[in-house]
């Protein structure tokens, strides 16, 4: 190096300086923006809340909480860092929002548009350490997957271990450890609640944000490039994580909603030793999901969307479909659809030569009891609990809609007496 540095004379020595410095530059700069920023969007006469929080692991990630919507840590995509401008898009259920901004200092002011109107907004760096204390004070786990590594959130009872322990699948779409998703107004925690009532009990839990969510914002994938499959190999290397630390004794699994599904094929083909179902369907999502639409579809509409399920379950694209019917099942989202429909969960069920137990609750609107009751036909030997009030959050509810949909934004109600009692028992013996 030093015949090289020779050679080259002085003028390789101040290259080697001025790149130095805007190494140094840029790494300050990254360090300014990361973290939470407090802020608003200036929408008239009622200006709207928001905290945005900036990550840089090899590459920039953002999410976005806005309290007044229920929406919270939601991954945020397109993310542009420059200096000082920046940049990055908010996409829900097909809607797409946009940030366009500039940095100065500790803020940060820039236009928000939505639909073709634009408002300002601004922010301003988070000096507020207290979510960021209690986070610290929280234990993660982590675990490398196929293309980066997933954080998980460890619950550990009081007491000397070794512990049983199980993994914790969370339900469909963008939600979180705690049960909770962007989707729906307000906080229910139910998984959340669930690990620790499990703790209380002498049951360790590890439970994970799905995939651009939360913690684990850095691991999603372009939607046009997700399968199912993807989520069975996220549970397994869970699985595989705690099978490996002497602190646990067993591990089992516990999926809730969709996760029912993945944990049934990630104990197929892991170490789990127990498996546990919560509101879990029996059969395939394209059954599953047209029944769910007859009820508020014109019959037009119900025809195509059965058309389209037939096609689907065949692997075939569909390019054409109604503007009613783009959320559902916009070109997107098809390939993971097709990949979800292959799989029927009462002929998985079967597959599992381990310790199974069923629950679901009499109030669940979203997975009625009925389909637990045909997932214990189809396993025989596993235990059935149903719970006479519970509903799909895991809390005790009225059967009408309204009331029981209140319950899914209400962490201050427990859960439904029985649950944790159930679960104790069956892993216990």
């Amino acid at each position: 190096m030093t015949s090289l540095i020779k050679k080259v004379g002085i003028i390789l020595v101040v290259l080697f300086m001025m790149s130095a410095c805007s190494n140094n530059e840029n790494e300050d700069k990254a360090k300014e923006l990361e973290g939470t920023w407090n802020g608003q969007i200036e929408v008239p006469k009622q200006p709207l809340p928001i905290t945005i929080s900036f990550v840089n692991e090899n590459k920039w990630t953002a999410t976005i909480s806005i309290p007044a919507q229920g929406l919270s840590d939601y991954p945020l995509t397109n993310v542009n860092i420059g200096e000082p401008d920046l940049y990055f898009q908010l996409k829900i259920q097909g809607q797409m929002m946009t940030f366009d901004g500039e940095r100065k200092e500790n803020k940060i002011e820039g236009i928000f548009t939505q639909g073709g109107q634009s408002v300002p907004f601004t922010l301003n760096k988070s000096k507020d350490r207290g979510e960021d204390k209690k986070e610290e004070e929280e234990e993660f786990l982590s675990v490398e997957t196929d293309e980066v590594t997933m954080k998980g959130e460890i619950e550990i009872p009081d007491g000397d271990g070794p512990y049983p322990v199980v993994v914790i699948i969370p339900g469909s779409g963008p939600t979180n450890r705690d049960g909770n998703t962007p989707t729906v107004p307000g906080k229910n925690n139910s998984l959340k609640m669930l690990a620790e009532g499990l703790a209380s009990n002498g049951i360790a839990s590890l439970r994970y944000d799905k995939r651009g969510v939360g913690k684990n914002q850095a691991a999603m994938i372009p939607e046009e490039d997700i399968r199912f499959d993807q989520f069975v190999e996220d549970a397994k290397a869970w699985v595989q994580r705690l099978a490996e630390d002497e602190r646990f004794s067993q591990v089992g699994v516990i999926g809730h909603s969709q996760g029912s599904l993945v944990g049934m094929l990630a104990a197929q083909e892991s170490e789990a030793s127990t498996f546990v179902s919560i509101s879990g369907a029996s059969r395939s999502i394209d059954q599953v999901l047209y029944d769910q639409l007859k009820d508020g579809l014109p019959e037009e509409l119900l025809d195509e969307a059965e058309t389209i399920l037939a096609q689907l379950k065949k692997g075939e694209r569909v390019d054409e479909v109604s503007p009613e019917l783009q959320t559902t099942f916009r070109p997107s989202i098809q390939a993971f659809m097709s990949s979800w429909m292959q799989y029927n969960p009462a002929e998985e069920i079967q597959q599992l030569d381990i310790p199974v137990l069923i629950i679901n609750g009499e109030n669940d609107l979203q997975v009625p009891a009925s389909e637990a009751k045909k997932l214990k036909e189809a396993k025989k030997d596993a235990k059935l609990l149903l719970l006479e009030k519970m509903n799909h959050v895991l809390k005790d509810a009225p059967a009408d809609q309204a009331g029981n949909m209140e319950t899914y934004s209400n962490p201050d109600i427990p859960l439904s007496e029985g649950l944790i009692e159930g679960i104790t028992n069956f892993l216990r013996k």
